[in-house]
């Protein structure tokens, strides 16, 4: 179960893995703990991001308002005024 690059480190980034090797190819990664949650960080961090760019995409035809347009309704409501958009 173990070939010629048994304990060789594979530098990714600061993070190095132990790989075991099967018939000459790579079998397993082992990681430190810490590169393994570092590892598991930007995954998550990539989800949010996929999900955050398809909702971008479900949303880019939805209606918008500007920011002046927003500060005035928010003053308007304070003040007990009615703002029509026109």
């Amino acid at each position: 179960m173990t070939g010629p690059n048994e304990g060789r480190v594979a530098p990714m980034r600061g993070l190095h893995a132990q790989i075991i090797t099967k018939n000459g190819r790579g079998e397993y990664a082992i990681l430190p703990y810490k590169g393994f949650l570092k590892i598991q960080e930007q995954l998550e961090d990539y989800e949010d991001l996929r999900c955050l760019r398809e909702a971008k995409q479900a949303e880019k035809d939805a209606p918008t308002i500007g920011m002046a347009e927003l500060k005035m309704n928010r003053t308007a409501r304070r003040t007990g005024h009615s703002i029509r958009r026109g």
